[in-house]
């Protein structure tokens, strides 16, 4: 297999050296590499949302920096409402759910009275029964006084 490849080094505005390598190998794509151009190296590429701005002086009497502050201190405004807000009804919703509990609790000592109770009525209707109930073998002839005179 033969083995060529060419390099062709550009520099784009960032100061980013971009190295295209082309190479004829089995087929093989390779991807550009990033090198920056400052010789002690350590450099960052600049992501794309930052290669268009510039730390230039801002004119802070242009028109353009006051509508962009205007816009920036209505979101700020806008965030610290909203925030306040979520806070507000954070509060209230621990408050409801305060309210909720207190009644849950006053419900369970009612029911829990009311077991008691009924517990206490089933146990003493369970021994009446249990005094009343003869053993087998022993059981008493009862004349039914309604049918003694006829």
């Amino acid at each position: 297999m033969s083995k060529t490849s060419q390099q062709n080094t550009a520099t784009d505005a960032n100061g980013v050296s971009v190295i295209h390598t082309q190479a004829h190998t089995s087929g093989l794509q390779q991807v550009p590499q990033l090198v920056p151009v400052s010789p002690g190296g350590g450099g960052k590429a600049v992501p794309p949302s930052k290669q268009g701005k510039k730390n230039s002086f801002v004119d802070r009497n242009s028109d353009e920096y006051r509508q962009r502050r205007e816009r920036n201190n209505m979101a700020v405004k806008k965030s610290r409402l909203k925030s306040k807000q979520k806070a507000q009804d954070t509060l209230q919703r621990v408050n409801q759910l305060k309210e909720e509990n207190e009644r849950l609790e006053a419900k369970i000592k009612l029911l829990t009275k009311e077991l008691s109770v009924l517990k206490d009525l089933f146990l003493e209707h369970a021994q009446n029964l249990a005094d009343n109930v003869q053993p087998v073998g022993t059981e008493t002839t009862t004349t039914n006084p309604e049918n003694n005179g006829q």
